[in-house]
C-alpha cells in the first residue's frame, strides 16, 4: 500500500539543519514512530508531498529550504514582555522555551533575556529561518478507519478518546 490522502503513515524521522547534515536537532527513533493521517494539515506540506507514493519500508530525505519549513525569522517578532505575561516568571533561563499569555491565548516563545520587570522573547518558531533535512523511516502505511476520517486525525493503538 502506498501512501496518499486519507491513509494513516508510521514513521521515525531524524532532522537535521542545513548546511550540517551530521548535525541532528531532534530525532524520534528510541520511541514511538509519528503517526498522521495525510492530507489533513499534521505535518509540513513539503515534507507530506515527499511521503506521498512511498511504502512502508521505504528511507529516505528531503531538503526543505526555510520558507517551505517554517518560514523566515522576523526580526519584528523579538519582543520586550512584561514578567507578569508570564505564569512562572521566576522560573524563565535564557534559551527556553515558555508560554506567554496574550489576549488570543498563551502563546509559545524562546526566552532571550530576562530582566527584572521585563523578559526578550522571539515569537517566532525555533526553527524559523533554518533550512532543514528530514531523514525519514517509513514503517507502516494503512487505510484510515472511518472515525480517524471523521476526527481528521489519526488514533492509536485500541482508538481514540476525544473527552
Amino acid at each position: 500500500m502506498q501512501a496518499e490522502k486519507d491513509r494513516v503513515v508510521r514513521f521515525h524521522y531524524w532532522l537535521r539543519p542545513l548546511p550540517e547534515p551530521d548535525a541532528l536537532l531532534e530525532s524520534s527513533a528510541g520511541g514511538e514512530p509519528v503517526t498522521v493521517l495525510l492530507g489533513h494539515g499534521a505535518l509540513l506540506p513539503a515534507l507530506e508531498q515527499a511521503l506521498l507514493g512511498r511504502s512502508a519500508g521505504e528511507r529516505f530525505s528531503v531538503d526543505v529550504e526555510a520558507g517551505r519549513a517554517y518560514g523566515p525569522h522576523r526580526p519584528e517578532l523579538v519582543q520586550r514582555v512584561s514578567r507578569k505575561h508570564f505564569k512562572d516568571p521566576g522560573r524563565l533561563r535564557a534559551g527556553q522555551q515558555a508560554l506567554v499569555a496574550t489576549r488570543d491565548g498563551p502563546r509559545p516563545v524562546t526566552v532571550l533575556k530576562v530582566g527584572m520587570s521585563v523578559v526578550d522573547v522571539d515569537l517566532n518558531h525555533p526553527l524559523a529561518g533554518r533550512d532543514l533535512r528530514f531523514e525519514i523511516e517509513l514503517i507502516e502505511v494503512r487505510a484510515a478507519t472511518p472515525e480517524e476520517l471523521e476526527h481528521g486525525h489519526a488514533h492509536g493503538p485500541g482508538g481514540h478518546r476525544h473527552d
